[in-house]
């Protein structure tokens, strides 16, 4: 038996040529499909990368294997099985769930976890668990920071560990509740290209026992083939990562070059930030004011409850807004007790990113993309991605906006153009016409004939104020249209201003911008126009004084918009038509209210004075 064992340990030992041939036989048999992993479809590790990183593998597994008793080396077989299996696949999380599994198989241990660390070496950016139940998990709650403890104690000294009851070692700080029971241990970190990607973590042995060298061994064989699956994941997610990032800018600039509705083109940039980043939710802010000096508006997102965030505004003089106007970026770690976080739209996310979209010099706008509470925080790679596609969508905003630009002017000048053919040619023909018509009428003997003809004369001095009507709006700035009620009477006084020879006053009472609806405005700014019209053509008045009360009450005590128009001038005839105040009192009795006429401003109440009120 002694020599049996004397000749296994020459033969197998680190010097011996059965154990090189062993050893490269093993490996050639485990991953002699390794080379065809990584013909680019799959992988973005180079074939020579690839051949250099499986011969020091097959190095370090032949140094692991010498001097193993004849038990461990008949397990040999079950490790290149387990080196296989890690090896197949290319997505990251998956290949780590199927390394935590492997492991626990290949050691004969109940639970098993791989903890990623993060970029500053400090603590864990991801735990991944095999052997615990969902219900154990959702107890558990939070994964390990990995800054205390055991865990956090290899993090910093990236060693193998090997232990007979974890919870009397002096670094051990204790389960937190609902944890199951664990007693023996054994950690190998996990390095990728050179550079610590985290630590593999195996807990009770099964049976009872206790994990010994041999398991040692081959956990550190698996941990080094592990480290090339995961630098082959590494890099085949980066490349699809920068793909999505690349196809998520081609979205944005298509849906903000398309000339489509500016809101629909923002909530798409808002959808592809979110969808890109794995946020919980993606939204885009724009400046408000100059240059943004009352600040950033969220006026685009994307998120499973967008009303709690839109139209929520982060002040100029706030870190985060003073930063973004700045052109400077913001990372959060936890929006929920970040002092720099002020505004509820940070309520119930934790990691965000906060990216200025900046081009040519220009501040357009900034991009926020916060996480779920309790969610990982930003990479670095993910960072520098969502700067560009910040910087992408940005450049598409200014494309955007100077494309617009083009089209309005080409509005503009079509809309001069109309103008100009309405006032210089049908303008100057109805009022020619007009005056064709008055000549005839005072010619004409029959009565009949002199009120048809005067009441065309009147149609055609209504549709002469319906155009200059029309010429105005023409003219007016789009970004002033549709414009608040204030503005539609002052431009009814204006153009009334223009046959009357004079500007009649006017009066606003009340909020009539905001209190005053759509169709309830329509109809009043028609009353004023019946009443102005009144007053130019009959009334022969030297003083109009009009007045919008938006504070009036009804009989019934209902709120309602009043509008009194009173003139100086000759009054209602007895035996006059009253077409046109009928006209005020029909569309009065449509809403509910009532129009009629009284006094007006003259001495002894001479004149006329019409009141039109309807309810708000």
């Amino acid at each position: 038996m002694a020599e049996r064992q004397g000749h296994q340990r020459d033969a197998t030992g680190p010097g011996g040529a059965d154990s090189a041939d062993r050893a490269e036989g093993a490996d050639g048999d485990g991953r002699a499909d390794a080379p065809d992993r990584t013909d680019g479809s799959e992988s973005g590790l180079s074939r020579n990368a690839w051949d250099q990183e499986s011969l020091e593998a097959a190095a370090r597994a032949a140094r692991d294997l010498g001097g193993l008793s004849p038990d461990l080396t008949a397990r040999v077989p079950q490790l290149l099985e387990a080196m296989r299996s890690v090896g197949t696949g290319l997505e990251l999380h998956s290949t780590l769930d199927r390394i935590c599994e492997t492991a626990a198989e290949l050691a004969h241990a109940r639970y098993a976890a791989i903890g990623v660390v993060d970029e500053s070496v400090e603590g864990l950016l991801d735990f991944i668990t095999h052997g615990m139940s969902d219900e154990e998990a959702r107890t558990i709650g939070r994964p390990p920071s990995g800054r205390t403890g055991l865990l956090g104690a290899l993090i910093h000294e990236p060693a193998p560990v090997m232990l007979t009851d974890l919870t009397t070692d002096p670094r051990y700080a204790g389960f937190p509740p609902g944890h199951p029971p664990m007693r023996t241990f054994l950690g190998v970190p996990i390095s990728v290209q050179g550079q610590v990607f985290g630590n593999l973590y195996l807990a009770e042995k099964h049976h009872g026992g206790t994990f010994n060298e041999h398991d040692l061994h081959m956990v550190r064989v698996l941990a080094t083939e592990a480290g090339i699956a995961i630098g082959n994941a590494r890099l085949y997610e980066a490349a699809r990562r920068r793909e999505r990032w690349i196809d998520g800018s081609v979205a944005v600039t298509t849906a903000l070059l398309a000339g489509g509705d500016a809101d629909d083109a923002l909530s798409v940039v808002a959808e592809q930030a979110r969808r890109l980043a794995d946020s919980a939710a993606g939204a885009v802010l724009l400046p408000v004011g100059k240059d943004g000096a009352d600040g950033l508006e969220v006026v685009a997102v994307a998120s499973d409850d967008p009303s709690t965030s839109l139209g929520v505004i982060i002040g100029p003089q706030s870190p985060v807004g003073s930063a973004l106007l700045a052109g400077e970026p913001v990372f959060i770690d936890d929006a929920a007790t970040d002092p720099r976080l002020i505004s509820r739209a940070s309520e119930g996310y934790g990691p965000n990113m906060l990216l200025p979209m900046r081009s040519g010099g220009r501040m357009l706008g900034a991009l926020s993309m916060p996480r779920a509470q309790g969610q990982r925080p930003f990479s670095a790679a993910e960072r520098t991605l969502a700067a560009q596609f910040a910087a992408q969508a940005a450049l598409a905003l200014m494309m955007a906006e100077a494309q617009r630009d083009r089209e309005r002017l080409a509005v503009y000048e079509d809309r001069d153009r109309i103008a100009r053919d309405l006032h210089d040619l049908v303008i100057q023909r109805l009022y020619t016409t007009g005056m064709m018509l008055e000549s005839a009428q005072r010619r004409s003997e029959v009565p009949e004939v002199r009120e048809g003809v005067g009441r065309a004369v009147d149609e055609l001095d209504t549709t002469i104020q319906e155009i200059r009507t029309a010429i105005f709006a023409l003219q007016q700035e789009p970004a002033e249209a549709p414009s608040g009620l204030r503005v539609r009477v002052l431009r009814e006084l204006n153009m009334a201003a223009v046959p009357l020879g004079f500007t009649p006053s006017h009066r606003f009472l009340g909020a009539i911008d905001t209190l005053v609806s759509e169709s309830t405005g329509k109809n009043l700014i028609a009353a004023l126009r019946e009443a102005l019209s009144n007053a130019f053509r009959h009334a022969q008045a030297s003083v109009i004084d009009v007045v919008v009360d938006a504070t009036a009450t009804l009989p019934d005590g209902r709120d309602a918009v009043r509008l009194t128009v009173s003139d100086d001038g000759v009054g209602i005839p007895e035996g006059g038509r009253r077409s046109g105040l009928r006209n005020l009192a029909r569309r009065a009795e449509s809403l509910g209210g009532a129009s009629w006429f009284g006094p007006g401003l003259g001495e002894s109440g001479g004149g006329t004075s019409v009141t039109w009120e309807a309810p708000l």
